[in-house]
């Protein structure tokens, strides 16, 4: 038994649980409150994905599949080798039974059909992956051919991490969702009500939560609810999450709540303490249960807003370490796609999902939801508080992967992590979201790399500097080379989220945008990327000013959901058409291949030329030297040097580091000085050595301090570990 049941609506992620119930999980320990949290998601794919699920769906789909595609009769003629494979991929997917690699990939094991047709030059495809990676997209390849199977003969609302997205996509009125939810339940439905139906039954809990991340949660969460109510009377239902926190803001159809008692927005930690006191409360006839922390509850058939407690939120230090206990950890799948290494990074591996601060520092980009709570109210945590949970989840689960979901990860937090990482010895990987700071100096970056940091992303949107300040982006394009250079350089990689149709946007804008793109990917120092279209929302500055940039809204009355905006552009330009022209050449640029094609190439219409010059990010390169500031921390991370004295003026110094071994020559006067600053600036040092510090004690004993730390040695010593961050 339990006081809560925490659940996350399918679909989000097959890889690893989406965080949000854990970060409740865990704040409700806090409080001695009892609960146990379930990811549906990852146990109706189960479901679904086994021999007698897919037994079950060839059955039904039997009866008319003579009216489907060429591809999904193939797939029913196969459908023997899929039920017969099906258990043995999951498994090898879920890290189990990995000698299946060699049959996945050498030995013909499974049938192929549409999506195999992507691989035309096998090696091309693969380049140099590990035979493990290549079975395992072989494998992913071969799920997505069943899931298109799905799509077209089972549910044509399904999809891996969403399900019926569309309906939730800024549906303004609830009348198609609420006519669905009175239809007859699909197979996904009937095995998702199972499951939950002995969850409950398991667990009795008081109050049932459901996390709602995404539009393609919203649907299953309803019908759950649906199935709650019609069965379980007596258990209050929530609904919380990304989803309602930026959509249902303007809620005013009383027919919701047909399906639950509350939705509460924002942070969920207070809310649903509250909510559990009042249900509680309620069983003990207590009538003190009228004050509510921003909920929206049915009150004589209206719908209403409480905001009512007096109560502050929780500081972050004080909402305890996310819990992942209950959750199937062992039975999530690794996928791998290899179009974009950075989506290939998402869905491959078990990684623990924590932020690093709640909010963004910048909260300044105008296309961006920054009047929402979850991104305009800045708060971040401690290095050493971070480092704890790290270590206590780590314990948990058994992980040693993090990460970090923050809207843009602060650069001097992100020290402080890495020095506390370093500090305590532990091993892990992780990365993150930022924003292309000038600040991710090469020395940051390869502390950032000693730490364990793997790969970084961040926004270069329209790759247009009036654009980016018309964004309010607070970077520049030769500032985002600079920066992802330093990255490139630390061996962490780079992806970058690429933007266009943005208000006012020239077709010459677009065009040159993708020069700056095609020019970042040839030098290298972009691995990865995705372009979107501008989309509109209703929480954004744009949103709230549209005029100001040159937009009319289609502004529709709201009952329901409330996000994205249609709008006419001044300009008239119809942005979609660049849409595959755009995609198409970032395809082949992050392989590595078609530079040399005139931009023209990628799209079948006439474009304007390009206005960049060909070597302009290259120029941009061009100043590496970044002058240390006074209070930057000097950090050495290489190991202790052999001395060797030559009985001469200078002294020799040794260093072995895990690939090389380095030799610097110093003045024999010099050298005990510079021992005594490696120890002190060695981890874990009490009080950091600064560069203030460091230039005022060698100027206490020696003179030139520019030509000393430009020198040949300390260059040397640079690249081996001794950093100014």
């Amino acid at each position: 038994m339990a006081d809560t049941l925490l659940i996350t609506a399918p679909f989000t992620q097959l890889n690893t649980p989406y965080p949000a119930t854990a970060y409740l999980k865990g704040f409700l320990n806090t409080k001695q409150f009892t609960s146990f949290q379930i990811d549906l998601g990852i146990e109706v794919i189960l479901e679904m994905f086994c021999k007698k699920g897919l037994t079950e769906m060839f059955d039904i789909a039997g009866a008319h599949i003579l009216n489907h595609s060429e591809n999904s009769n193939r797939i029913y003629s196969l459908k023997d080798q899929y039920i017969d494979t099906i258990d043995s991929v999951i498994s090898f997917l879920q890290g189990d039974n990995e000698t299946l690699a060699r049959q996945i990939f050498i030995g013909g094991l499974l049938p192929r059909c549409n999506r195999f047709e992507q691989i035309e030059d096998m090696d091309w495809a693969f380049g140099n992956m590990g035979l493990q990676d290549k079975a395992k997209h072989l494998a992913t390849l071969y799920l997505e051919d069943i899931s298109d199977f799905i799509i077209e003969c089972i549910d044509d609302n399904f999809g891996f991490c969403k399900y019926a997205e569309r309906l939730g996509l800024s549906a303004n009125t609830f009348d198609e969702l609420y006519d669905l939810l009175h239809s007859e339940l699909t197979f996904i439905d009937k095995i998702t009500i199972e499951i939950l139906d002995k969850r409950i039954n398991d667990i009795n809990p008081k109050l049932i939560c459901f996390s709602v991340p995404f539009p393609g949660n919203l649907y299953s969460t309803l019908r759950c609810c649906q199935y709650i109510k019609q069965t379980h009377p007596n258990v209050k239902i929530a609904m919380g999450g990304g989803f309602p926190n930026t959509e249902l803001r303007s809620i005013t159809d009383p027919r919701v709540f047909e399906f639950v008692d509350y939705i509460t927005l924002d942070d969920g930690e207070l809310p649903i303490e509250i909510l559990l006191s009042n249900t509680i409360n309620s069983e003990k006839n207590n009538p003190n249960n009228s004050l509510f922390k921003r909920t929206f509850l049915l009150v004589d058939g209206v719908v209403e807003y409480n905001n009512y407690s007096l109560r502050q939120d929780y500081k972050q230090a004080d909402i305890g370490t996310p819990d992942y206990t209950d959750l199937l950890l062992n039975k999530y799948i690794s996928v791998i796609q290899i179009t974009n290494p950075m989506h290939s990074l998402w869905s491959d591996g078990r990684w623990n999902k924590m932020t690093m601060a709640h909010g963004c520092y910048w909260k300044k980009c105008t296309f961006c939801d920054v009047s929402l709570d979850y991104i305009g109210n800045y708060e971040p945590l401690t290095a050493s508080i971070l480092v704890d949970r790290m270590e206590k989840i780590i314990y948990q689960t058994g992980e040693r992967g993090f990460h970090f979901v923050d809207e843009a990860a602060p650069p001097a937090l992100m020290r402080e992590v890495a020095l506390e990482i370093l500090r305590r010895r532990i091993i892990v990987t992780w990365w993150t979201n930022i924003r292309f700071e000038k600040r991710f100096t090469l020395d940051l970056c390869r502390l950032l790399k000693a730490s364990g940091c793997i790969a970084v992303s961040g926004g270069l949107e329209v790759a247009s500097d009036r654009l980016l300040q018309l964004i309010k982006k607070g970077v520049s394009v030769e500032q985002v080379a600079k920066v992802t250079r330093n990255f490139t350089e630390s061996e962490i990689m780079v992806h970058t989220y690429l933007m266009y149709g943005y208000p006012s946007q020239t077709e010459q804008e677009t065009i040159d945008s993708l020069e700056m793109v095609r020019q970042l990917f040839e030098l290298g120092i972009v691995q990865s990327a995705f372009w979107h279209q501008f989309a509109l929302t209703a929480h954004s500055p744009i949103g709230k000013s549209p005029k100001m940039y040159g937009i009319i809204p289609d502004i529709k009355p709201i009952s329901f959901a409330n996000n994205d905006i249609q709008f006419y552009d001044s300009t008239g330009i119809d942005h979609s058409i660049y849409s595959y022209g755009l995609k198409k050449s970032l395809f082949n640029y992050m392989h590595a291949i078609c530079f040399d094609y005139p931009l023209q190439e990628w799209f079948d219409f006439e474009i304007p030329e390009t206005s960049i010059a060909p070597g302009f990010i290259s120029s941009c390169l061009n100043d590496k030297d970044v002058h240390p500031k006074t209070n930057d921390k000097i950090v050495w991370l290489g190991g202790h040097p052999q001395k060797v004295d030559n009985n001469t003026e200078f002294s020799i110094l040794i260093f072995h580091t895990k690939t090389q071994k380095l030799e610097i020559e110093l003045s024999t006067h010099q050298v005990d000085w510079f021992l005594s600053i490696l120890t002190k600036a060695s981890l874990p040092f009490k009080k950091p050595l600064t560069f203030g510090k460091l230039k005022s004690d060698f100027l206490q004993h020696f003179d030139d301090f520019e030509d000393f730390w430009n020198s040949e040695a300390i260059i040397g010593m640079k690249a081996v570990g001794l950093l100014v961050v």
